[in-house]
């Protein structure tokens, strides 16, 4: 797929940048990208993150600014928090955090003190390294306790998560991560949480689009803070938002600025803005319910033709895999995948016997592919793709990927992605 010339000013200034962002883009255009926490956003979202708005600096918050000029500046990210209110039904939001890892810092340097302990889910369990996890300055400043999952069905041991909290007396408690294929039970997270006397916190950033969109339940209602990134299934710019009671809004407030970050990045504001936007709208929603119904009819498929997968199945946008019966290495496979046009991470899967950098598993999930309009029809032709690449990979067999490569290709083609130039 040759797609054109799109970055006039960028090819006469960097034209060697330029050719890297053209390839990116033919990159983006012609594979099909199973990896969960990306998405295609739209070109409203895409314009407003290369606005003017990149020109200021704007410490502090509406109203209560450090720098002067900010008259337009102050309705934007206005804007962009009465919105983050209306679509998740929350009493208060921020939406200056830089990304996730940052946003859930402020919670942290919020609720906790250096060396309290926090309760999240080990990272090899689906947890986020900013959970409490060792490598993380998270595991390092904080004592994290972790909990996982059973071992016969790969659901989160809720007995365990409360026997942990009640023992521990974590300051936080974290619910979410980035490799969790069933619904969360905020409610019964929020009950937890409330008889140890900790702080909950939903780190909703992989599901947050499917909250908005009605296609998950709604953290709200039980956790005293909601933290998310503003891409993935939300699909607006790299950033992110804290959400909270009114009881918190101050504490948050501060912890976001002065507490970790100067300026606000005012371009991604004002993505953020559109991108809420677009998720108050009908078709977003129908979107959203179809990013769950898409990743069931694939998970369905893969069972069907021998894949284990975690939990047996999937409730929201995310498969993961655990390729030891197939005697192929995850990293091996998504590797193979990748040379095949079909885009996936390798990732470790519960009581993984291998090491993280090279794992059993793949995670893989539907956001960027729905996006692009490919229905639940399509999702056992998919699945008969990374058959054949898992395979093809055990095998060694290059050619078998570069016949799948084309057919992803052709496939691609037919249904063009958003935000990017049409071929």
């Amino acid at each position: 797929m040759t797609l054109p010339l799109s970055h006039p000013a960028l090819q006469a200034t960097d034209p060697e940048l330029a050719a890297l962002v053209g390839a990116e883009e033919r990159l983006q255009a012609d594979t099909l990208r199973l990896i969960p926490s990306e998405n295609y956003v739209s070109d409203a979202v895409l314009e407003a993150s290369g606005t003017v708005l990149q020109n200021k600096y704007s410490e502090g918050y509406p109203g209560r600014r450090y720098y002067e000029g900010q008259q337009q500046i102050d309705r934007v990210e206005t804007l962009a928090v009465q919105r983050a209110k209306a679509v998740f039904g929350v009493e208060h939001a921020n939406v200056q955090p830089y990304s996730g890892s940052p946003a859930n810092l402020a919670a942290y340097l919020a609720f906790a003190e250096p060396g309290d302990t926090v309760l999240g889910m080990a990272l090899p369990m689906g947890g986020h390294l900013t959970h409490g996890w060792g490598v993380s300055a998270t595991g390092r400043w904080f004592r994290g306790v972790q909990y996982g999952v059973r071992p016969g069905t790969g659901l989160t041991d809720l007995d365990e998560v409360r026997d942990l909290a009640l023992k521990e007396r974590p300051k936080i408690i974290f619910c979410g991560g980035t490799a969790v294929p069933r619904t969360i039970d905020f409610a019964a997270f929020g009950e937890i949480a409330r008889e140890a006397g900790a702080v909950l916190v939903a780190d909703i950033a992989h599901i947050a689009g499917l909250v908005a969109g009605g296609a998950h339940p709604s953290p709200v209602p039980h956790a005293d803070v909601i933290s998310t990134t503003t891409h993935k299934t939300l699909r607006g710019p790299r950033g992110a938002m804290l959400m909270s009671r009114t009881a918190h809004a101050k504490a948050l407030d501060k912890a976001v600025f002065p507490g970790l970050q100067g300026g606000p990045h005012n371009h991604t504001t004002a993505a953020i803005a559109v991108a809420l936007h677009e998720a108050a709208t009908p078709a977003f929603r129908s979107y959203a319910h179809a990013v769950v119904a898409n990743a069931k009819a694939l998970a369905d498929a893969l069972l069907a033709r021998g894949f284990d997968l975690v939990s047996g199945g999937t409730d929201n946008h995310l498969v993961l895999i655990d390729l030891t019966s197939k005697d192929v290495p995850g990293k091996t496979a998504a590797k193979a995948l990748d040379r095949a046009g079909i885009v996936v991470n390798h990732n470790t899967v519960p009581f993984d016997p291998r090491k993280p950098f090279d794992p059993s598993g793949i995670r893989i999930g539907t956001p960027s592919l729905t996006s692009r309009g490919l229905g639940t029809d399509r999702m056992p032709l998919v699945a008969e793709w990374i058959d054949r690449g898992v395979r093809a990979a055990g095998e060694g067999d290059e050619e078998a990927l570069a016949t799948i490569r084309t057919e992803v290709a052709e496939l691609m083609a037919a249904h063009p992605a958003p935000g990017l130039p049409v071929g």
